[in-house]
């Protein structure tokens, strides 16, 4: 397991995920890659961060749990930065996406925000 990453989430978790990437595509805002994630968080402006597990080098996202943290934005993992770009619109793979908005219908962002929460207090 790569060292940004916290807590492994659910197969279920992961497909939420990627679910929750295409539909604030469509209908919200996202930002993409480790970079515009970056800013999103440092400005409060994230509802939810997607980090992919197999990012090359691990310090591209080193930063991101600890940065989530201290913001109160929660975050999860998927396991392929290729399906993430996908997810999100992309021809290739990224590093995060930062869901700014997620569109009219809230309960999936809620939904996934309440499994990461019991999903840490576990770990």
């Amino acid at each position: 397991m790569a060292m940004y990453v916290r807590f492994q989430a659910t197969k279920e978790m992961q497909d939420l995920a990627y679910e929750l990437v295409e539909k604030a595509r469509d209908k919200g805002k996202i930002g993409k890659g480790a970079n515009e994630t970056t800013k999103h968080v440092e400005r409060g402006q994230a509802k939810l961060v997607v980090m992919a597990e197999d990012v090359n080098p691990e310090e591209i996202l080193a930063h991101m749990p600890i940065l989530c943290e201290e913001k109160n934005i929660p975050y999860t993992y998927v396991p392929s930065k290729e399906e993430l770009g996908h997810a999100a619109g992309l021809n290739a793979s990224t590093s995060s996406i930062a869901i700014l908005n997620s569109g009219k219908d809230r309960s999936m962002i809620d939904n996934i925000i309440k499994k990461i929460g019991s999903m840490k207090k576990q770990g």
